[in-house]
């Protein structure tokens, strides 16, 4: 069965988990290695024969036009993550549109074709923030990435559909970050934190049954700077925001490649299913 396979292209220190201690003001003076870890991404999937969403932030795209160039040439498809990564609860929706129509347009013009893709930071599309939804669809694009089906601190909509579904009322085609179903809770498996989380194999294992079981594709997803151990670290980070970005960097590489080769991978459909 093909699965969806998406990379949010961010740097290290645009996560929401150090966005109390990194003011995007800052963001320049930082070491910049979304370049390297990319590339790494890219020659990865080169070696395994796949294709995928790549979900880029707009500030990426303006301070480093060459990577959503290496990107397309490789051929792959490009989304869109925002221009500012900031959570879409904390704006207002003339703010949100700006910031998407901002970034929207930066990768359009690189690409030089319509981007009909677009993740939330965070996942941050919640019952709070709904509202995004039709400026997303306004502003044209046609599928969306942003509703995670879990109970989390941040984010979630976990009573929301597992599995691809045309959102009721606005026609965009949802594709939620594929949770798996124990002991009547949606477990999240599909890719980031969780992936490095949890051992390969009951990553392998849940993904399996979803693909057999449930007979569903499942959606995956990775940043460049999950498989970058030497990644500058920023101690004065809380114990828990360390942890939820530190933890197992130095496995994920490795992990990723058995990914690769265990399933077959597709980028999401840029018009839905």
């Amino acid at each position: 069965m093909q699965n969806y396979l998406t990379i949010d292209v961010e740097d290290y220190f645009h996560v929401s988990a150090f966005a109390d201690i990194i003011s995007s003001n800052n963001w320049d003076l930082m070491e910049q290695r979304v370049h390297i870890n990319t590339k790494s991404i890219l020659q990865l999937l080169k070696k395994y024969e796949v294709r995928a969403t790549f979900f880029v932030l707009g500030w990426i795209a303006d301070k480093h036009p060459q990577v959503v160039k290496d990107i397309v040439k490789d051929g792959h498809e490009i989304g869109c993550h925002s221009y500012w990564h900031r959570p879409v609860f904390e704006l207002t929706p003339q703010e949100f549109r700006e910031d998407t129509l901002r970034a929207k347009s930066i990768l359009e013009s690189i690409c030089g074709k319509r981007i009909a893709s677009y993740r939330a930071p965070s996942y941050s599309i919640t019952r709070k923030s709904l509202w995004a939804l039709d400026i997303l669809k306004e502003a044209g694009f046609k599928i969306d990435s942003s509703i995670f089906p879990i109970i989390h601190d941040m984010y979630g909509i976990p009573e929301s559909p597992r599995f691809g579904y045309t959102l009721p009322g606005n026609g965009l085609y949802e594709f939620p970050i594929t949770t798996m179903m124990l002991w009547g809770k949606n477990i999240p498996v599909g890719g980031g934190g969780y992936f490095r989380l949890f051992p390969y194999w009951f990553t392998k294992f849940a993904l399996r049954r979803v693909n057999n079981t449930e007979k569903q594709p499942f959606v995956f997803y990775l940043h460049p700077w999950e498989i970058d151990c030497n990644q500058p670290r920023f101690n004065k980070a809380r114990l828990f925001s360390k942890f939820r970005h530190y933890n197992n960097l130095g496995k994920t590489r490795d992990r990723f490649e058995r990914l690769l080769n265990d399933f077959e991978f597709v980028p999401l459909p840029s018009n839905g299913t």
